[in-house]
Formats: C-alpha cells, structure tokens, sequence
C-alpha cells in the first residue's frame, strides 16, 4: 500500500482482511482482542479503563479527540487499552478544560491509534463474526509477516496480575462512616470515588489479598471490582468470595458480578462480542423500572445456574436477557454487570452504591 494517500497503518483480522488508515498515537505492531464500544462521548474513560487490557476498540461514533483529554477524568492514572479504531480524529480539541490531546495520551503510553478506517463495515464485522484476534501495525508490514504475528500470538490470560495494585492504598473522605476493602481487578477511580461521596473510606489492595488479612483491617464491607479477561482466571478472588461471604456485606461489579457468580458455583460464558457502550436497557425486577446503562464486558452469567447456586437474579438485559444483576439476600451479598458509577454518565444506577453502604452501617448497627 503506498504511504502517497496518507496510509500509514493498518489493521488485519484472522481471516485475512485489512483495513487500512492514518496512525496516531503510539506504534505498533500489536494483536489483541478486536471489539467495538457504541458510546458518542467518554473516549478518555474508554482509553484510560483497566478493563480494555489487552483489547483494541473500535469507536462506532463518528468523531473521537474533539475535546481532548483532562487531568481529572482518568479512570486509572497509566491507560493499559490495547489500542483504538476511529472513523476521524481531531487533534485540536475545543474544550476548556483539555490539557493533553487524545493522541498525546496514546503516545506517552505506547498505545497505537488509527483513524480513516470504515469503523461502520469493521463493526458489523464484529457483530456478525464475533470478537476475535487483530494485529495493528504499519502499513508495509509485509501480508506473510503479519498473518505469522496472527497465528503465533497468544492472547494473554493474566490481565488482572497485570493491572492489579502492587500494594494497597488509600483513598478516605472527610466524616466518614463506613470502612471498605475494594479488591483491585482493574478498578475505575470513579468508583473510588463513588464510595468516597458516600461517606466511605476506602481500602485499594492487590487481586491475591488473602482473605486473613482483608479480615484483620476489620472493614465494614467488602467491594469486588471490574477488570479485564474470563473471570475464570482469577481464582484467587474467587475463592476470597468463598471464605468471606456471610461475614461482610459484599458488593461486586462487571468482572466483580462474575466471580461472585463463580464463587457460589454458577456458570460464566463468552458473548459474541460482549457489551460495550452507555445505552443499554437494564430492567430491575424488584422495582419494575428500566435503567439506562453503561457496560463493558465480554462474560455473562449463565441465568439457569443461578438458583442451583443459591442466587437469584435482580436485574436482565432487556436487549438479549443476560443477567445484568444478582443477590444472595442471607450473605449480604449482591452485584451488577453494568457499571452504576459510569462518568461521563447515565447515572441511573447510582442509588446501587446506597444500598451497598445502607447494608455497611444495618451491619454496624447489629454488630
């Protein structure tokens, strides 16, 4: 392909097709996972979201970078997105508070970008096809060298290690009233802060905490958090769930949800192409009312293993019927798929960070 039109970059899929555009960023070459987010606005918390470890994302809203980046709106202070798909990028943003462009973010962590790219056609490919392996790289890699790449790259299976705190942290709030433990696994600050705005101080710590010493910090409750990959993977939590439960109110969300689920003996599944963007309906079966939702996941829970395991579902997915909530009332113990704390928004869900700290101080009250 000559650079004389301005391609620069390309993408190539497992089946052989390519689609080439204008490199922004940092460089490649790079395979990843392949998937697409629906959102029109939110690129920076996108980019800057644990959960897209290892995934390159292909933006279906038309314009991405118009309004740069700010410091205040990161979702983790060193960005670990595969890479990102773009129709067209604006490298002069128009937005009072911007401090770093898009590409400038992408650039200082290595990750690639490229725009000019038929996202519309490339989405549709995932949506019929499913997610699967891409190679990002410049566009006079030869066709041989990059199908090898393809073929021979195994995509890693120890995201949360990687994103996970080395060591725990802090994040308190003035006249607090509850203590939490959040278990790291790719956690979105916008949770922190969340629980921060509702009186809690909250407790950072490593994925492979053992449960003795989550017990000995004496918390009010305990926070599973999102993260990237099959939750199958990440035992450690897992079995966390399995020792705690019954002794601390337990709240879990995306990756979160899905180990609690495992945790008591439920099934998991890979979607298609998983969920991602700010617009899918959520109905809450205990109050009948539907939610607009932000997700991100490419795991379910399996519905006809719940009630085997001791759960019982409290909210679906009116697109598809996925199980997007669960509970096990007698351990204080409930989760969402979806993200409540999602900024820049809907906000529907937020009352979910109520409940959780509700439950924290009627089990301070019987203590």
């Amino acid at each position: 392909m000559s650079m004389e039109n301005g391609w620069n970059r390309k993408i190539v899929l497992e089946d052989g097709s390519v689609y080439y555009g204008r490199g922004f960023g940092g460089g490649g070459p790079r395979v990843c996972e392949l998937v697409f987010n629906t959102s029109m606005v939110g690129y920076q918390e996108i980019v800057s979201d644990p959960s897209y470890t290892g995934q390159i994302v292909v933006m279906t809203y038309p314009l991405i970078g118009n309004y740069g980046t700010a410091d205040d709106d990161f979702e983790t202070k060193t960005p670990t997105i595969g890479g990102l798909v773009v129709r067209e990028y604006n490298d002069n943003p128009s937005n009072f508070r911007y401090t770093k462009t898009l590409s400038e973010i992408l650039e200082e962590n290595h990750i690639p970008g490229i725009e000019g790219v038929d996202t519309r056609m490339l989405a549709r490919s995932i949506r019929d096809h499913g997610s699967r392996k891409v190679l990002i790289c410049d566009a006079d890699l030869p066709e041989l060298e990059a199908a090898a790449l393809l073929q021979t790259t195994q995509l890693p299976r120890d995201q949360v290690a990687r994103v996970s705190c080395k060591k725990r942290w802090y994040s308190r709030t003035s006249n607090h009233r509850c203590d939490v433990v959040a278990v790291d696994c790719g956690i979105k600050l916008n949770i922190i802060r969340s629980l921060n705005a509702r009186g809690c101080n909250v407790t950072v710590v490593p994925y492979d905490t053992p449960a003795q010493v989550i017990e000995d910090m004496k918390p009010d409750g305990v926070f599973l958090s999102n993260g990237p990959g099959d939750p199958e993977d990440v035992q450690p939590v897992i079995e966390l769930v399995r020792q705690l439960r019954g002794k601390y109110p337990i709240c879990g969300i995306c990756l979160g949800h899905q180990m609690i689920a495992l945790a008591y003996g439920a099934r998991t599944y890979k979607l298609k192409f998983g969920h991602r963007g700010g617009n899918h309906p959520v109905k809450n079966l205990k109050t009948g009312k539907i939610e607009i939702t932000s997700q991100n996941h490419s795991y379910a829970v399996d519905a006809d293993s719940l009630a085997p395991a001791g759960l019982e579902a409290t909210h679906v997915n009116l697109l598809d019927g996925t199980v997007e909530g669960l509970a096990c009332p007698r351990d204080r113990v409930f989760s969402v798929q979806y993200h409540p704390e999602s900024a820049p928004g809907p906000q529907d869900s937020g009352y979910l960070f109520d409940q959780f700290t509700a439950m924290m101080k009627e089990g301070r009250t019987h203590a």
